[in-house]
């Protein structure tokens, strides 16, 4: 599969487009190709314009700082969970289908869940932390 409208020079340019192809529906990207087309109406440029105006930062610096985060950490949700915590949600699924039963399977949704409910404390109970 070609790559018609990548374009890469020596200075590191790039055409920042949105894109809403088509793929076959066993296609292995599927899910991830939907959240690209579904984000092709945006322009990311607006907000990180208006962001590199009010902080003072060019604008190509503040594109490469969120290309190489988001890039470095693999996913949008691991981007906001980090790796530790992406791993530790993971954790008592794995343990569930080893055990292959309902019980562990309703064990292991209890312990995301409450793990879910104390990440939450400082969303819903700013107060708690001084």
């Amino acid at each position: 599969m070609g790559h018609a409208g990548r374009t890469v020079t020596d200075d590191n340019l790039i055409r920042i487009e949105g894109w809403a192809g088509t793929w076959p529906a066993d296609d292995a990207d599927a899910n991830f190709k939907t959240d690209i087309a579904a984000y092709a109406h945006l322009d990311p440029l607006s907000t990180l314009g208006n962001l590199s105006n009010a902080i003072d930062v060019p604008l190509g610096a503040l594109v490469h700082y969120v290309l190489a985060k988001w890039a470095t950490e693999g996913s949008g949700g691991l981007l906001e969970l980090g790796p530790r915590m992406a791993r530790r949600l993971r954790e008592p699924f794995l343990a569930a289908e080893e055990a292959d039963t309902d019980e562990a399977r309703k064990e292991a949704y209890e312990t995301v869940r409450q793990i879910v409910e104390w990440l939450n404390i400082p969303l819903d109970q700013p107060e708690v932390y001084p």
